[in-house]
């Protein structure tokens, strides 16, 4: 949201045609990689591909977040705008700088370099409650490293202000998408955000910290997520497994779970996979799939983002093959 502009309504909801808007809070920053700098964090991700997937069928999503008023922020406001995203939640800041993430690939994986202090720690809640009202989301989504800790004496208490007044104030679902990154990881603020889900997306190794975190004690993997839905009163919960799958648990007892993926030809990187993961699970939910079916379709589209380098493609034709088959061309859907 501009400062001068903090009245104005979310691009897209005053359009006559039935929308779903759809608020995603947290970090928006540059990837930096060895070899190239593209546009990334987790809400951004999420919401290029709920844009390039469902804005035919009247998705907004939204982005609240905070960037500096410098080269890197010149870039992902435009980067934004050229993608049709709105920008009335995207907060300019005069005195910190835009975030960046240095990544590095190694035999092990990835490796990632946060550094403190950067803007999007410092969302404003005031400016978040405006967009919030204004937008009326049916649903909400977060994850924990916008949450960490500001350095003394601005330490916050158990999560970011701007995150529990957007809670408050719309009333929206809650999509948790956990994004556990050390030293950032905070038992405290976990534990808040687990409350506040109505869905929770993680990977194996973060269901086995979070369990051990919250004193869940051991057990196997789905004994331990049922475990995890009823402590925290979580409706759905979401376990990836990268190329075996996924599962999801709800908390009637109701299991699925999709078999492992094909060998897929030119494999690039699996940075941003989780992030589409997430993204098409969460459009399923705005647009009624059956369950399995968003399991699966969410698995599948993980796969297809690791044959990109980054987390979001450079075209909009990736998205045409899902949007033919999964019928999201045409019109809006009330």
């Amino acid at each position: 949201m501009f400062e001068h502009n903090a009245h104005a309504q979310p691009h897209g909801l005053s359009d006559s045609r039935p929308s779903t808007p759809i608020l995603l809070f947290g970090e928006v920053l540059m990837d930096c990689f060895p070899e190239r700098e593209v546009q990334g964090g987790a809400p951004l991700n999420v919401a290029y591909h709920l844009q390039g997937l469902g804005g035919g069928v009247g998705v907004v999503p939204v982005l609240v977040t905070r960037i500096g008023k410098d080269a890197h922020g010149h870039h992902l406001l435009g980067a934004m705008q050229a993608a049709g995203l709105p920008i009335d939640g995207v907060q300019l800041d005069c005195l910190h700088p835009t975030g960046t993430v240095r990544i590095e690939l190694t035999e092990s994986g990835h490796h990632f370099e946060i550094p403190p202090g950067q803007a999007w720690d410092f969302i404003h809640a005031d400016m978040a409650r405006l967009v919030g009202l204004s937008s009326r989301p049916s649903w909400l989504y977060f994850g924990t490293l916008a949450q960490r800790a500001v350095p003394r004496p601005l330490a916050r208490p158990a999560a970011h202000p701007a995150l529990r007044s957007l809670l408050q104030t719309t009333h929206a679902k809650g999509f948790l998408d956990l994004n556990l990154r050390d030293p950032w990881v905070r038992k405290d603020v976990l534990r808040w955000s687990l409350g506040k889900a109505d869905v929770v997306k993680m990977n194996e190794e973060e269901l086995l910290r979070v369990t051990h975190m919250m004193g869940l004690g051991g057990a196997s993997q789905t004994v331990l997520g049922k475990r995890l839905l009823h402590a925290f009163g979580i409706r759905q919960l979401l376990v990836t497994e990268g190329k075996d799958g996924a599962w999801l648990l709800q908390n009637d007892g109701t299991y699925h779970h999709t078999g492992p993926s094909a060998p897929l030809p030119g494999l690039v990187d699996s940075v941003g996979a989780g992030d589409g993961f997430a993204a098409v699970f969460l459009l399923g939910l705005t647009r009624g799939w059956p369950l399995e079916q968003a399991l699966q379709r969410a698995h599948q589209f993980a796969g297809e983002v690791c044959r990109l380098r980054g987390a979001i493609p450079d075209h909009d034709d990736f998205y045409q093959p899902f949007i033919a088959a999964w019928q999201l061309a045409g019109e809006v859907a009330a």
